[in-house]
């Protein structure tokens, strides 16, 4: 809860913001479409109503004191977060309502944002805004209402809902297969393997599971994204072990092929999650609920 009191005159700090960020008062004016003599009168309403002096004068110099260069921090702070929520604000005009996601980058372009327009046409005026995570968070302390996750269902304070596992298939582009004569998956072990950075064992579990001795499963270049993994893989870089449903387009078009048969399902699985206390928000039910389906359907 703010105190009233204490809230300045939001033109006072823009004045005070843009000096403190110029150094300067007229460049400040210049900005602010003020004329000099008004930015300073500003300066020093600000500091007559806090009691302190925020910049020491020298001549035509202004450099701020200690209590100054803290204040103009927070200040600065402050009004991006009140610029944001007015033009948050604005955007929300017409919508029945907004649900601020948190997806996996993958996961986000390749299979849910094609199938996001569906979604749409069922719920008009819905507005989804997605960003990125790769790891657990605290939905308390990050502006989601949700998330994509993969790993454990375990999320202190949130439901975790299974979305599906994940089964990964050895691919490379035809051109590379025909170039390395991989014929077999014992030929892998001589092939380039490409990584993927938080999936480092993938191709040892997978060597193992078709009963073939690798010298060194880890080696090869890594890559931070299945999307970049794919991209390396169809451009001839290697082989690379990836989830089916994220390369559905790369297999249709004939950019990769599935070399062998053998899968690696993963110990993981990718979850919606959402804190306990939005559980029954009406846009966030809806998306679980096509999400959802959107799954069972394949």
């Amino acid at each position: 809860m703010f105190r009233r009191g204490f809230l300045p005159n939001v033109g006072n700090l823009l004045a005070f913001e843009a000096t403190a960020r110029h150094g300067s008062v007229s460049r400040a004016a210049e900005e602010l479409n003020l004329t000099q003599s008004a930015v300073s009168r500003q300066i020093q309403q600000l500091e007559e109503s806090l009691g302190v002096f925020l910049f020491s004068r020298s001549r035509q110099r202004v450099v701020l004191t200690d209590v100054g260069r803290l204040y103009a921090s927070q200040v600065r702070s402050t009004l991006s977060e009140l610029s944001d929520a007015t033009y948050q604000a604005i955007a929300l005009s017409g919508t029945t309502g907004v649900l601020n996601l948190a997806t996996l980058p993958t996961f986000g372009t390749r299979w849910l944002i094609p199938r996001i327009p569906g979604f749409f046409a069922q719920h008009p005026g819905a507005m989804v805004n997605f960003g990125v995570r790769l790891v657990p968070f605290d939905f308390a302390a990050e502006p989601f209402d949700a998330a994509i996750h993969f790993g454990e269902p375990h999320w202190p304070g949130a439901v975790c809902e299974l979305l599906r596992t994940e089964e990964a298939v050895p691919v490379c582009s035809p051109a590379y297969r025909e170039r390395e004569d991989l014929r077999s998956p014992q030929d892998l072990a001589r092939a380039t393997l490409l990584q993927q950075s938080t999936r480092p064992t993938a191709w040892a579990e997978w060597f193992a599971s078709v009963g073939v001795e690798a010298s060194n499963p880890l080696r090869g270049p890594r890559f931070e994204q299945f999307a970049m993994v794919a991209q390396a893989a169809a451009a001839g870089l290697g082989a690379a072990l990836i989830p089916h449903f994220l390369i559905a387009d790369e297999l249709a078009s004939g950019r990769l092929e599935i070399l062998f048969p053998n899968s690696l399902v993963s110990g993981g699985a990718y979850y919606l999650v959402y804190p306990e206390h939005k559980a029954e928000t009406p846009l966030l039910r809806s998306f679980r609920d096509w999400i959802l389906d959107q799954i069972r359907q394949g």
